[in-house]
């Protein structure tokens, strides 16, 4: 970015003068705890202490070490932030905001920096559509560059965004997904280097769930100084652009989807603002035991194996789909956890939006659920399958050829 760039300056005017909510757990989280309104004889759904066990504060033994779970979590979870940027290769757990999912985390930053009612997002479709409904839940209008998705590319257009935003001030956040969701694709570093280098004086906000099924080869082209494990990744990137936010998650590499985990790496001024207006316990103890577990050596090295095994899969999947007949092609060049495969019209070269969500619903209704992104722009025709085990692989790739081969579909 040009000149001096400072996060308060985007901050709603409200939430720069707001006193946040102090929890209790903000102040001790030791010693006798009557200042919280807990329950001290312990949860529900575990057994109470032995008889004669004098232990007033409910802490059982449990083989999931729920023990404490009438207890207010942690509200900051430093910790675990410090385990989540070490890997990630930043300073410190203030580089971290932890949110309920992914989409808390696209909620907060446009309840922080969004002015309802006069202000605007930017995405570049086809994208994640949690951007749009949040921005409308928000009162925040969406502008709308679609991305270059001429022979499946799905690109930026850096020159009509930057059009885009120098024409219309109101345009304070642009999400962009990389690699994409429905596209697969990882953006181009470069593309996102020219927006962070421009006159643009709001916020970046890059989407990184599927960050970790780039393979190390695609990232060949990218400044290896500004990456991380030679996947791509734009987190080391908020170290020098102060009006940037990377967002991750553990629901994808880490196979955690359930305990609904998301994280935004930015400055810790930009993450200060998050955890102004963030709920006081707003991650349960649950998902940050298991977080934990996760992010220890042992779980990362076990996350590497079984996405190892997916890029496996995914290569294996990729290159059956195309022997397909009635598939024809798979759509750009894959970076995430699914492929986007393209459906043909029966007796033509062209793609069949109408047969591929027929093709759809047929295989849901026969026990293989794939999803149909037909409707997206530059996605004619299309269907995004997950990346499964390999029996599943085997199983959809013959439920798709029976169902290609299907005349009434």
């Amino acid at each position: 970015m040009k000149g001096e760039f400072l996060v308060d300056d985007l901050v709603r005017p409200n939430i720069r003068t707001l006193t946040p909510y102090r929890c209790a757990r903000d102040d001790y989280n030791t010693g006798i705890l009557l200042d919280a309104n807990e329950n001290a004889y312990g949860p529900a759904a575990l057994p109470p202490p032995p008889p004669g066990s004098n232990n007033s504060s409910g802490e059982a033994a449990s083989a999931d070490g729920c023990a404490r779970y009438h207890r207010y979590p942690d509200p900051l979870n430093l910790d675990v932030k410090a385990m989540y940027t070490a890997w990630r290769g930043l300073p410190g757990p203030e580089w971290a905001f932890f949110g309920v999912g992914s989409d808390e985390a696209i909620d907060i930053i446009m309840r922080v920096f969004g002015v309802p009612g006069r202000y605007k997002i930017l995405i570049c479709p086809p994208t994640y559509g949690m951007y749009s409904v949040s921005a409308a839940t928000n009162d925040l209008g969406v502008v709308k560059v679609p991305l270059d998705v001429t022979a499946g590319r799905f690109q930026l257009r850096v020159d009509e965004i930057l059009a885009a935003t120098a024409n219309d001030d109101d345009i304070r956040m642009m999400f962009l997904c990389s690699p994409g969701n429905p596209t697969g694709v990882r953006l181009d570093p470069r593309d996102v280097r020219r927006i962070l280098e421009s006159d643009y004086r709001g916020l970046v906000i890059i989407d990184e769930a599927y960050i970790d099924f780039v393979e190390a080869a695609a990232s060949a082209s990218a400044d290896d100084s500004a990456t991380e494990d030679a996947k791509g990744s734009l987190a080391q990137w908020t170290m020098r652009y102060p009006n940037l936010i990377v967002m991750q998650t553990l629901s994808k590499s880490f196979g955690l989807a359930a305990i609904r985990l998301g994280v935004a790496l930015a400055s810790p001024r930009t993450i200060h603002w998050l955890n102004v207006i963030k709920a006081p316990y707003n991650i349960p103890a649950p998902t940050i035991a298991l977080a934990k577990q996760a992010l220890s050596p042992e779980g990362i090295e076990r996350m590497r194996g079984v996405v190892q095994q997916l890029l496996t899969e995914r290569k294996r999947l990729t290159e059956t789909l195309r022997t397909l007949p009635g598939v024809l092609r798979v759509m750009g060049h894959t970076d995430a956890n699914f492929v986007l495969c393209v459906i043909r019209g029966r007796g033509t070269n062209m793609p069949d939006s109408l047969r591929a969500a027929r093709i759809y619903q047929w295989m849901a209704d026969e026990g293989v659920v794939v999803r149909y992104r037909g409707h997206e722009p530059g996605c004619e025709g299309c269907l995004r399958i997950t990346v499964g085990t390999s029996a599943e692989t085997d199983a959809t790739i013959a439920k798709l050829a029976e169902a290609l081969a299907n005349p009434s579909l």
